[in-house]
Parts: structure tokens; sequence; C-alpha cells
């Protein structure tokens, strides 16, 4: 199921500051909490998802791969919203003290606490390819900056030879609750910044932090008839997830260039077809570029420009394997820009033959033939 943008959930800009849109956040939040509205589910999801866009947007590096990814750009733990964070509500005790245990809802959105095993991001990679190259497949490689677990810690975070423990202020839950009268608020625990680990020698690689960035080189097979807009999973080829988590996908947006004579329509290609005069009036057949090569097309005489012939299974292939769209091939008139003498005295001598149709009885072929603005004129006087 499609998701709303976060801009949109908040119904703030895209270029909003950052008390619009603490301000926003706010007001959804007093609205719509699940102590304001019990046993409301619609109200629920409503809180479920500012806190899932507020998560995203108040956070720059976040916000930045929203802007330019979208969704895709901020995958977050797995069972969670995508980008969500429970310790956010932290910064907002001030405005809920009259809410009841609000900082301990981390089980509402089925969530899991700080300090274990988050799933990593997704990525997106824009990739181009030719028109020909979306009709045949093919097969690339991608070059993908992303976050890996370290190769000398294995993602602890700790030197070789030694391994995290337990934090003896939180015991691993990665937050300390405080109770103040009727409300209890959870914040981060300060000791082990949230990770509910302790790392007392941390790994010389990735310097504690159990993750290294690096580029890899994927290779990405294209299936034929891809078409602009449509994406790519490559199901775990994103960023490493954190303290063992899963990790997350990259999405491939395949981008089309266009073609030179085909236009492309679903699965159905389009190609005008330029034909000589005496062909269109005698008939005759004419060949057509096509995907495969060129096929002849037979051109019925008295053949108006802009008629178009189908020719069937010569189109874009299917992207899911489903046969092949057709290719309809539109004639259009082709008049030459420069004439010989002789060609000039030949089609004056065709052009007084046609005008004579005028004068031809009305209902015959060669009255049919008229000019349109000559029958025009039979009609309207």
């Amino acid at each position: 199921m499609s998701r709303r943008d976060y801009y949109e959930v908040l119904g703030i800009s895209r270029n909003a500051t950052e008390p619009e849109l603490k301000s926003a956040y706010r007001k959804l939040a007093l609205k719509y909490h699940p102590d304001r509205n019990p046993g409301d589910k619609a109200a629920e999801e409503e809180f479920k998802e500012a806190a899932q866009a507020y998560a995203v947007l108040a956070d720059p590096e976040k916000r930045s791969r929203y802007d330019r990814f979208g969704h895709a750009g901020v995958g977050g733990a797995a069972g969670a919203p995508p980008g969500f964070d429970p310790t956010i509500f932290a910064d907002f005790s001030d405005i809920f003290s009259d809410l009841g245990d609000f900082f301990g809802f981390g089980d509402i959105l089925g969530g899991r606490r700080r300090g274990g095993p988050l799933r990593g991001g997704d990525l997106r990679y824009d990739l181009e390819i030719s028109f020909e190259e979306s009709a045949a497949g093919t097969e690339t490689t991608v070059q993908i900056p992303r976050e890996e677990n370290c190769e000398t810690c294995h993602g602890t975070g700790a030197a070789v030879g030694t391994s995290p423990t337990t934090c003896p202020q939180c015991r691993g839950r990665g937050q300390l609750r405080y109770q103040q009268g009727f409300l209890t608020i959870a914040r981060p625990c300060g000791h082990c910044q949230g990770t509910g680990k302790i790392i007392s020698k941390p790994c010389t690689t990735c310097h504690g932090a159990g993750r290294v960035a690096r580029e890899r080189k994927i290779t990405v097979r294209i299936p034929a008839g891809i078409a602009t807009g449509q994406q790519l999973r490559l199901h775990g080829e994103g960023e490493h997830g954190a303290a063992g988590g899963p990790t997350g996908d990259l999405y491939v947006v395949v981008h089309v260039r266009e073609h030179e004579f085909f236009h492309r329509e679903g699965d159905d290609l389009y190609y005008e077809l330029p034909v000589d005069f005496p062909t269109l009036a005698l008939g005759g057949t004419v060949p057509a570029p096509t995907l495969n090569g060129h096929q002849d097309v037979a051109i019925p005489a008295g053949t108006q420009s802009g008629q178009r012939f189908r020719l069937r299974g010569k189109g874009m292939p299917n992207v899911a394997g489903r046969g092949a769209g057709d290719l309809y091939v539109i004639v259009r008139a082709n008049v030459p820009r420069k004439l010989t003498k002789e060609q000039k005295h030949l089609l004056e001598q065709l052009g007084g033959t046609m005008r004579g149709a005028a004068h031809a009885p009305t209902g015959s072929s060669a009255a049919q033939d008229r000019p349109f603005f000559d029958r025009v004129k039979d009609i309207f006087g």
C-alpha cells in the first residue's frame, strides 16, 4: 500500500523551517494521541503516520534523502514505520504531561527498543539505458555507495578479541524511564548512547560504529520491455543493518532514452512512414523498420496521408513475458522540397486532369476526388 507524502501528512511546505515542522507535529500529536482517542483505530493510525513523518523530516540527513529519493531513501527498522525513532517524543514532554503514559507507546507502533537489531536502509539508483537496450534486455554493472558491516569486528564495533558488554545503567534496554507523578518518561540512556551496549575497546577499523562506508559493484539484469519509471528491486543489496539487523534493498529506477523514430505507448510502438505520392495513389510496397529489421508494408491504391497499418506482434516485448505489443505504421505523404523542370511539368499536367474533376457529375468517383473546399461551395453556395 502506498504511503502519503510526509510533507502532506504534517500539512507543511517542502521548505518549512524547523520551528514550523515542530509546531505542525505538536498539533497533530495532541489531536490524535491514543489517550485522547481511546479505541479509535483511525486516530491511532494518524498518530503513527505523523510520528513517522516527523522522525524523517526532523533529521537533516534523512530529510535530504527523502527529498531526493522519497520513501525508498529512508527505509526503517523491521516491524516499524521507516525512519521511525521512538525517542523523538522525548522533545515533547512539556506538551504531553496531561496525556498519561505517553512515552511508553513503543508497543503501539509495533517497533522495538533502541539498541536492538535495526534493518538497513533501502537505496535507490537511477539507471539510464537506450531504447534498444529496453527492447532487447541487457545486463549492466552499477557502483553503489552503502554502509556495510565492518569486516574486522563483524559489525560488533568492538576490537578483535573483545566483545560489547551489556550497559549496567539501562541493563541493555537503551532507555531509562523516569516516573513523574502519573507520567512515565523514557529517554535514551546517556551511558551507552541508547545502544544498550558498552564497548570498552573500539574496533580500530570502524572506531566502534560497527559499519563502514564502501562502494560495491552490483550486476543488474534488465528485462526486455522495461519502460521509463519502472523499478527493479534487488533484495539484500541495500545498506547493512545495525546490531545484526537484516540488510535493506536496492531499488533501480530505469529511465529509457527516447528513440529517434519509434514512439512507445504501453507495449505498442508507433512509427511515421514517409511515402511518395505515386505510391499512395497507385499502391505499392514500402519497407518499414521494426525492432527486428525491416518489413514490407503493402500500400493499397488511394491510401490517404495519416492512414495507419498494424503489424501484429512487432511492438515492444511485454516486461512480464506475455508476448509483445503491435507496431502501428502511420503513412505520411512525402512531398519533395525540390523538383526538376520535367517533374514540375508532369505534375502540372496531372493537376490539370485532376482539376477537371470539378466538373464531373455529382456522385461520381471523380467528383469525390474534387478539392474539399470546392465540395463545400456546392453544399453552401
